[in-house]
């Protein structure tokens, strides 16, 4: 089953699943002579859907010895029905929705080879699932790839995976953006600032797409993974970025800035792991062997606590707390939960912004005795550093690489933090 195909099929197990009805149509035949020429991403011209049959019945001497889960091979992927129906004498066919037609061009533009699928049963329904994604794309020519090309054997644990990441338009999101394109992931970029978002996915060609997501907001976050499962109907990769810092003293500080820095550094997660965490469950129940991730870019402020920031550094430590215990919920699921815990981002807006960044609001506090200039206010701060600078994205796009790659590790809180916070047991 094409990506295409997989799309609306997946969307409508998710859909079945929790609770909205599903509208299907059912398969028709497809004529054996034009299998082969059938471009596996191509949408369905409307005229000829009632022609195609994907589920087409597979001989049952050959049905026994192929892997449900197995990459057809090329040299016969133009003799193999991949949605074989499995044989079953009371259960009706598979079914499928219409395609879609807005299908990101790198995917309606790639060469995938046929998947192998799965054949579930979600609410009565029967569904066609693909047991893989966009596995075998490759990164799109231009793109940012002289760094991450420098490990391409770490990176190439996300080539081909579809991931969102939350607060994708700037700071620490847009780095981990970048790296994933370089990587060879396609990469929805969801944030409130849509138009910035529109413009970095415009900027990385047709490996990103923008979603204009308000993250604190549940009907938005719902919406934002009923796009994502209309569009490419499956996702690899959860990245929560989004996220705020509004500094203040517990005797000072408002209780609208609390408020709203819990909303969008806490709250906000539980939406984000609710909704997509759904989809990631549905795709599970259609293949138990594909696991996916979440990732919740935390901060060192979730591991120490931060003078007069109370506000953000509670939010933080209710985010580990909120990974652990999602991950030891959506195991099931085949699903793992980390936290990325970075340290400090000077390069980025929040500290050096030239008129509100944290290095000028420090700098005209007074809370660096005795610096003058910018530049002295990050030198004390990169002082408390052992390895002397800040994290940059790239230091991040290494722990993303490791938690992915890594089977074996789920509920963990792992610093980036150059050594300014080091755990002890």
């Amino acid at each position: 089953m094409s990506l295409v195909e997989i799309a609306p099929v997946v969307r409508g197990a998710y859909l079945a699943r929790y609770g909205v009805p599903v509208l299907v149509t059912p398969l028709a035949e497809v004529p054996t002579e034009s299998a082969s020429t059938l471009d596996p991403l191509a949408e369905v011209p409307t005229e000829s859907a009632s022609t195609l049959d994907p589920l087409a019945e597979v001989p049952t001497e050959s049905a026994s010895t192929l892997d449900p889960l197995a990459e057809v091979p090329t040299e016969s992927a133009s003799t193999l029905d991949p949605l074989a129906e499995v044989p079953t004498e009371s259960a009706s066919k598979p079914k499928k929705v219409s395609s879609m037609a807005d299908l990101p061009q790198a995917l309606a533009d790639a060469d995938l080879p046929l998947p192998g699928s799965v054949v579930v049963e979600v609410s009565g329904e029967r569904f066609a699932f693909s047991a893989r994604t966009l596995g075998d794309l490759t990164p799109l020519p231009g793109a940012r790839t002289a760094e991450a090309r420098s490990a391409a054997s770490r990176s190439a644990v996300v080539a081909g995976k579809v991931a969102v990441v939350t607060g994708g338009a700037q700071g620490f999101g847009a780095e981990i953006v970048h790296g994933l394109i370089d990587s060879g992931a396609f990469v929805y970029i969801a944030d409130l600032n849509g138009d910035g978002a529109a413009a970095l996915a415009a900027e990385l060609g047709d490996r990103a797409a923008a979603i204009t997501v308000n993250v604190s907001d549940e009907a938005s976050v719902s919406a934002m993974a009923e796009q994502i499962a209309a569009t490419t109907g499956g996702l690899d990769l959860v990245i929560s970025n989004a996220g705020i810092v509004r500094a203040g003293g517990v005797l000072e500080q408002e209780l609208s800035a609390f408020a709203l820095t819990t909303d969008i550094n806490y709250t906000a997660f539980f939406l984000v792991t609710k909704h997509l965490g759904r989809l990631l469950a549905a795709q599970h129940s259609a293949a138990p062997g594909w696991m996916t991730d979440i990732i919740q870019i935390n901060s060192k402020s979730g591991l120490v606590g931060s003078n007069k920031n109370g506000a953000y550094a509670g939010s933080k430590f209710g985010g580990i707390g909120l990974v652990q215990s999602f991950a030891l919920e959506l195991v099931e699921h085949g699903v793992k939960v980390n936290a990325i815990c970075p340290g400090n981002f000077y390069d980025g807006p929040l500290w050096s912004d030239p008129d509100k960044g944290l290095f000028v609001q420090y700098l005209r506090s007074g809370k660096v005795p005795g610096a003058t200039t910018v530049d002295e206010v990050r030198e004390f701060y990169e002082a408390k550093v052992p390895l002397r600078r800040g994290t940059t994205g790239a230091d991040v796009m290494r722990a993303v690489y490791y938690i992915v790659e890594q089977a074996y590790e789920t509920g963990q809180a792992l610093p980036v933090t150059g050594g300014q916070v080091m755990l002890s047991s």
